[in-house]
C-alpha cells in the first residue's frame, strides 16, 4: 500500500482546520528511541507518562516528548532535560522554558491553570521564566506512530538543523501523519502540513516578527477545526497576517455546518460559513490503517464582513 502521506499529497487533499487542538503546550525532552504511545514507551518513567497524561485531559494542554535531531542510540537517562510551554490563545500567547532533571517535578503543576494560560504553576515547579531565544520549531518524526514522520520528518529536521536554523526540535506527535512532515511553531502555536524547509524557515522569521506564514498552515492550536478553518480564511480576505489580532469570538451550529465569527483587534468581525465534507475517494488516513478512510474536511463556503449593527445576532 502506498504511503498515506503519498496518497493524500497526490489527492490534493486540503491541510487548512487540520491542526491538533491544544490552548497549551507542554514538551519534555525525552532522548533515545520513542514507541507509539511516547508518553509511556520511551525511557520517561512510564508511570510519570501515565500521570501527565491523566493531569492533561480535559485542560487544554497536549503533552509531547521532544529530543534534539539526528542519530537517535539508546543514551540512557538524560541528566538535564528542558522543558517548555507555551500558551498560544491571540492576544495571550507566551512560551516559557525550564530545565530539571527529575521529570517528576511536572506532576507539580496546576494544568487547568497552563491550559487557562497562567504560567505561574510552571515557574513554581519548574523555575520556569519566560524564553528569550528564537520561536521554537516542531518536526514530527515519530516513526513508531506513523512511518512518513519518520521518512519525511527526520530529514526535514536535519536539513534545517544543518542549514543553522535554530530551535528545531523533533516531537513525538502532531496529529495528520498524512500530512507528513508535519511541524508546529511556538509561540503562536500555527502548524504545518507537507512543509518544506523554506516554509519553516519563513515561519519562524515571521514568528520573530510577530507574522503568521498561511503557506501550508493547517491552523492555529488555540481554536477548533471549524474555527482553524474560518481564521485561515478571514487572513486571506482581509491580507491580515500579523499574529495574535485574529480571534474565533463564536461558533454556532454542529458537523456538517457552523457559523464562525472571527473577530479582529480593530472591531472588525466577519462571519464565515464552514462545511463539514468527506474527503474523497477513500484513502489511508495513516500507514498502519487496516482500512481506507473519508478523513474529514474543512470547506469554507461563505465568508462576509459584518456590520456594527449585526454583531449582535
Amino acid at each position: 500500500m502506498s504511503r498515506c502521506a503519498t496518497v493524500s499529497r497526490s489527492l490534493d487533499e486540503p491541510v487548512a482546520g487540520t491542526a491538533a487542538r491544544a490552548t497549551t503546550w507542554l514538551l519534555l525532552e525525552q532522548p533515545g528511541p520513542w514507541g507509539a504511545k511516547a508518553l509511556t514507551s520511551s525511557h520517561l518513567d512510564p508511570a510519570v507518562g501515565r500521570v501527565l497524561e491523566a493531569a492533561a485531559e480535559g485542560t487544554g494542554v497536549r503533552v509531547a516528548l521532544i529530543r534534539h535531531p539526528g542519530r537517535h542510540a539508546d543514551p540512557g537517562t538524560a541528566a538535564i532535560r528542558r522543558v517548555y510551554a507555551a500558551h498560544t490563545v491571540p492576544g495571550h500567547t507566551w512560551l516559557h522554558s525550564a530545565t530539571t532533571r527529575d521529570p517528576r517535578r511536572l506532576l507539580g503543576l496546576d494544568f487547568a491553570a497552563l491550559g487557562a494560560g497562567d504560567p505561574r504553576s510552571f515557574g513554581a515547579a519548574l523555575g520556569g521564566l519566560p524564553h528569550n531565544g528564537d520561536p521554537l520549531a516542531l518536526v514530527c518524526t515519530n516513526g513508531k506512530r506513523d512511518r512518513c514522520c519518520a521518512l519525511l520528518g527526520r530529514p526535514l529536521a536535519a536539513e534545517l538543523v544543518a542549514s543553522g536554523v535554530r530551535g528545531v526540535w523533533e516531537v513525538t506527535h502532531l496529529g495528520g501523519h498524512r500530512f507528513s512532515p508535519t511541524v508546529l511553531v511556538l509561540p503562536y502555536g500555527y502548524s504545518y502540513g507537507r512543509a518544506k524547509a523554506h516554509t519553516v524557515k519563513e515561519a519562524l522569521h515571521g514568528a520573530r516578527e510577530g507574522r503568521v506564514v498561511v503557506e501550508g498552515c493547517r491552523g492555529c492550536s488555540a481554536w477548533e477545526r471549524p474555527g482553524q478553518a474560518a481564521e485561515l480564511a478571514v487572513r486571506a480576505a482581509a491580507d491580515e497576517y500579523r499574529a495574535g489580532v485574529l480571534s474565533v469570538l463564536r461558533t454556532d451550529g454542529s458537523a456538517p455546518r457552523w457559523e464562525v465569527t472571527v473577530g479582529h483587534a480593530d472591531g472588525r468581525r466577519w462571519r464565515v460559513t464552514v462545511a463539514q465534507t468527506a474527503s474523497l475517494p477513500p484513502r489511508p488516513e495513516s500507514c498502519g490503517a487496516a482500512v481506507l478512510g473519508a478523513p474529514a474536511r474543512m470547506d469554507v463556503v461563505a465568508l462576509r464582513g459584518l456590520r456594527p449593527t449585526a454583531l449582535a445576532s
